[in-house]
């Protein structure tokens, strides 16, 4: 079900993504504006187009949630490798993603002097 699932959230990020779904829903949008006037602007009219697009809206953040959930967890396991493999680098910084915010800024602090330091150093 989780491999139906994540097939489909990645091939519907592909499409919703691409330039031709844009233009489609701006086709869509332009469709809705030239028919107000058949519709004589309506409520039925205008909850039409606000329906239709709170529908998809709600579904495809999902899809596109579920997609980007992936590729975010591909990268930091490209990272951690990356990490891993180096001889200088800190093991500590595998895994960042599941430290605490504290414990970010903290290291985000501690990087910020080195790139100070290095400033200098270039300087």
């Amino acid at each position: 079900m989780r491999d139906i699932f994540h097939r489909i959230a990645r091939k519907a990020a592909e499409i919703v993504g691409s330039p031709v779904a844009f233009v489609l829903a701006l086709a869509l949008v332009i469709f809705w504006i030239l028919t107000g006037r058949y519709f004589g602007y309506s409520d039925t009219w205008q909850l039409a187009i606000n329906t239709g697009t709170t529908i998809i809206t709600f579904l495809i953040v999902f899809l596109l949630q579920n997609s980007q959930n992936h590729d975010s967890r591909a990268i930091h396991l490209k990272l951690d490798e990356l990490i891993h493999s180096a001889k200088t680098a800190r093991n500590k910084m595998i895994d960042l993603e599941d430290m605490s915010d504290e414990e970010l800024n903290q290291l985000h602090a501690e990087f910020e002097k080195l790139g100070e330091r290095l400033r200098k150093k270039d300087a």
